[in-house]
């Protein structure tokens, strides 16, 4: 074996230095394309996950609400009054004692919600005055499961998946 045919480590690091460096066009669309067929996958999905976490948090909001009412309603020894907000609960609600104004919930955006049409009120003892229907909470333009929130008589919500 002749060693001068060998390349010098200086010519190797210099040869090495020119080489192109890179992905090829091919493999580039060949990327984006999967990458776009895992969105389109993915996208209705995504938008189901959203709603159904918008409905869980709707929720959630509704039975704090529905707790802090009764509690106040122990507290102060006198009737609260959750009603919902004009043109239907998923415009929003108040809380209210007498003629003050305890709390108040903004609209649910892109969720429809039904409840008790004249709302409900809790006595001095924390209980409810009349029987009421449950509430639901749904989203038009999803598959997501649909949230039912009832209230027994002694006044505790309980929140669940599925159709009222």
């Amino acid at each position: 074996m002749d060693v001068t045919m060998l390349p010098s480590l200086a010519e190797a690091r210099h040869a090495r230095g020119h080489l192109q460096r890179g992905f090829t066009l091919i493999e580039l669309i060949a990327t984006v394309t999967i990458a776009a067929i895992l969105m389109a996958i993915a996208t209705p999905y995504f938008r189901d996950f959203i709603s159904g976490q918008r409905i869980r948090a709707a929720g959630y909001d509704i039975v704090a609400a529905l707790i802090y009412a009764r509690s106040e309603a122990i507290k102060r020894d006198s009737g609260v009054t959750v009603a919902p907000a004009s043109g239907g609960w998923q415009n929003g609600w108040t809380v209210t004692s007498g003629t003050t104004t305890l709390s108040q919930h903004e609209a649910l955006q892109g969720l429809t919600m039904t409840g008790p049409a004249g709302g409900l009120v809790y006595n001095g003892n924390g209980r409810l005055t009349a029987t009421i229907s449950p509430f639901g909470i749904s989203a038009a333009s999803s598959t997501a499961p649909q949230r039912c929130i009832n209230v027994d008589l002694s006044g505790l919500p309980s929140s669940q998946a599925g159709s009222c």
